[in-house]
């Protein structure tokens, strides 16, 4: 059995990205039946270092758009990565999802061999082929982002369970 280049990233990313916006709703629910803010939830983080929620969901967002537009040879669509509250957050991923869907998956399958090169936020750049691009770097740090979010949430309280990080299953 052969998995393409396409079902291993658009096919990943998108089920996981409506995951990741269901557990905004969830945080939304959360702050309001407690009457919290929800931007304190946004700026929260698991240990000082690291990014907060708001930026958590804003790199796998980066991640999943990135490297698909890489594979496929396409510029990628970049949301501002300014701070937003639950509403502008669930839109900027539904951006991504639409981006991604919307990339040729012919291209994205057949960029096994090509290289491509990341460029980091710094300026910096590294090759990859598409394989590697995906296997190596994208897909562990989209999931090390959506990871994350989720467990900046059940670190604040909010009432998740492991189906909540999975979806339903496919």
């Amino acid at each position: 059995m052969t998995i393409s280049l396409c079902e291993s990233s658009v096919d990943v990313f998108v089920p996981y990205l409506g995951n990741l916006s269901a557990l905004l709703d969830h945080a939304s629910a959360y702050a309001k039946a407690r009457n919290v803010d929800p931007a304190i939830l946004l700026d929260m983080r698991l240990s000082p270092n690291m990014y907060n929620l708001t930026h958590q969901v804003g790199e796998a967002n980066r991640h999943a758009v990135v490297a698909s537009a890489l594979l496929a040879g396409h510029e990628p669509y970049l949301a501002r990565d300014a701070e937003a509250d639950i509403p502008e957050l669930k839109s900027r991923i539904a951006a991504a999802i639409d981006f991604v869907q919307g990339l040729p998956r012919a291209e994205i399958d057949g960029a096994g061999d090509k290289e491509v090169v990341f460029t980091f936020k710094s300026g910096a750049t590294r090759k990859f082929t598409g394989r590697t691009l995906l296997l190596t770097f994208s897909v562990p740090q989209f999931f090390f982002h959506v990871t994350t979010a989720y467990g900046i949430l059940r670190h604040a309280g909010v009432d998740l369970a492991k189906k909540d990080f999975l979806g339903p299953p496919r």
